[in-house]
Parts: C-alpha cells; sequence; structure tokens
C-alpha cells in the first residue's frame, strides 16, 4: 500500500468509505492533514489529523485493518518529529480499532466524549 496526501479530488471516494456527505469529506481534506492508502489506484482508506499545541488529534481512521494499521502511523511520525503527543479516540466497542491502537504503541487514557450516544475511550501515545 502507498501513502499520500488526500485532495480535493479524493472527496468523492473518502465519502463512500464513511457513508459521509461529499462536502463533508471535501471540507475534511482543506481543514485537516489527510493521508490516503492507495492499492492499485484505488483509496483504500485514510487518516485525518490535527495538531494543536502539543498534541497531535487523530479526528478519523477508516479502511480495512491493515491499512488502518498503516495510515497510524502517519500521525505518529508527524508527532514524534515534532516531539508532540498524539491522541486517538475510539469507540467503545470498537476492539479492532483498540487493538490497532495498543499495538502502535497508544495506552489507554480514560474515557472519551460521546458521541451521538457513543461511549469512547481515549488513547494516547508519548514520544519515548
Amino acid at each position: 500500500m502507498d501513502v499520500r496526501d488526500a485532495v480535493e479530488a479524493d472527496a468523492e471516494r473518502l465519502a463512500e468509505l464513511t457513508e459521509s456527505p461529499e462536502d463533508v469529506m471535501r471540507n475534511l481534506v482543506h481543514d485537516r492533514t489527510v493521508r490516503v492508502g492507495v492499492v492499485d489506484a484505488d483509496i483504500v482508506g485514510f487518516v485525518s489529523f490535527d495538531a494543536q499545541r502539543d498534541t497531535v488529534y487523530v479526528t478519523q481512521l477508516e479502511g480495512p485493518s491493515e491499512a488502518r494499521e498503516r495510515l497510524l502511523e502517519e500521525p505518529i511520525r508527524f508527532a514524534r518529529n515534532e516531539s508532540m503527543q498524539a491522541e486517538l479516540l475510539v469507540s467503545a466497542g470498537d476492539e479492532p480499532t483498540r487493538e490497532i491502537a495498543r499495538d502502535a504503541a497508544f495506552v489507554e487514557a480514560g474515557n472519551g466524549p460521546r458521541f451521538e450516544g457513543t461511549e469512547t475511550v481515549r488513547y494516547r501515545w508519548t514520544p519515548s
């Protein structure tokens, strides 16, 4: 899988992956850092993140497990290069993503906010 920066033309595919409106994904590409995972010219997943003060916030992580594992390396690399921590919110019942976070050296840091009634768990990565 190759990883590249997302461009506005990717919004349609990102919308398909998330079942979100295309204009929402277009705004995401403009407002956040978005990296896409590409296999055989097809976008299979993406990660979006935003850096604020001393933390890189992973705002979305989509795609099959293997793609998400690789894509999560992108905000970690950014955080490491900038000597920042990274944070990821995961739905409490999403064990596959929780495992991906733990495998990437994120540690559970308590409960996160509820989104549309869904409990989340906050994971934090700290540079060593």
